[in-house]
């Protein structure tokens, strides 16, 4: 990801960001991915739901050397810490119901989940009798559902913020488009959940979906469905909950070791299992 400054030679200047995939594992999927980004942000141009704006796309490097998107570059950056979170979620919450609100003039690919009871990964300190429940879970028949337009990885490290001098926080941008999907409401719920429980704690995961209700969101009607797509992606995450919050540490947050991020995951999956008397 690269911010361009483009000059004109009367002086005006705009601020870009260009995505180019390199990377032999990013090269395998790259053709889907920019055709995913560059479908969901003319999609969602003038919505109301404040996204980059596709500028160009050569998702097969016909004119590139690697496959590119070009799109406008928004203001604003992640706000990943515990101070504030409690006014960000709230604001989280409203920003997801306004994006599964919005019309799918072009509808997106049917969302994929790849997680199995036979590719989780348990913890070695891990509660075995809590996480074979959880397993048995992913066995369970998907329930059907009316679908929206998902994000796919909509998490605080994907949304963009103002703050002000006086912490009040505004949303700029949603932005890493790549796995636009369609699909039910509780797969992009759960996402932001397992990030929000791993990021704050797992009081947050829960807090979220409930948020996101208040704001006007509809999630599945029995609690055996919502807790199906709730803990298929908290369980997602332990195929790599190591390498989970690397960039979280990047970007400052130093405290998420991965014994840290483990062991929330853990409480995380317990708190689904015991919220619905398993």
């Amino acid at each position: 990801m690269r911010k361009l400054t483009v000059w004109t030679t009367d002086g005006f200047s705009r601020n870009l960001v260009l995505r180019t995939y390199t990377n032999p594992a990013g090269l395998l999927h790259a053709e889907d991915w920019l055709s995913r980004e560059s479908t969901a942000l003319t999609m969602l141009s003038g919505s109301g739901v404040p996204t980059p704006e596709l500028v160009a796309v050569d998702p097969t490097a016909a004119h590139c050397e690697y496959p590119s998107l070009l799109m406008t570059h928004l203001p604003g950056w992640t706000v990943l810490t515990d101070e504030g979170v409690d006014e960000r979620v709230p604001l989280l919450a409203l920003q997801l119901v306004e994006i599964h609100a919005a019309p799918a003039h072009i509808r997106p690919r049917e969302y994929q989940v790849l997680t199995t009871a036979d590719t989780v990964k348990v913890p070695a300190q891990a509660d075995a009798t809590v996480w074979a429940a959880a397993i048995d879970v992913l066995r369970r028949p998907v329930t059907t559902y009316d679908g929206r337009v998902l994000h796919r990885d909509f998490q605080p490290g994907n949304v963009l913020f103002d703050v002000s001098q006086n912490g009040a926080h505004r949303i700029t941008g949603v932005v890493d488009w790549a796995g636009a999907s369609w699909g039910p409401t509780d797969v992009d719920v759960a996402h932001c959940s397992t990030n929000l429980a791993l990021l704050h704690g797992p009081q947050w995961g829960s807090r979220f979906a409930s948020t996101y209700e208040e704001a006007g969101g509809i999630l599945a009607e029995s609690s055996r469905a919502r807790q199906y797509w709730r803990v298929r992606d908290a369980l997602a995450c332990s195929e790599e909950v190591q390498l989970w919050a690397a960039p979280w540490r990047e970007a400052g947050r130093i405290d998420l070791t991965p014994c840290l991020v483990e062991d929330r995951l853990e409480a995380y999956i317990s708190l689904l299992m015991n919220a619905h008397g398993q």
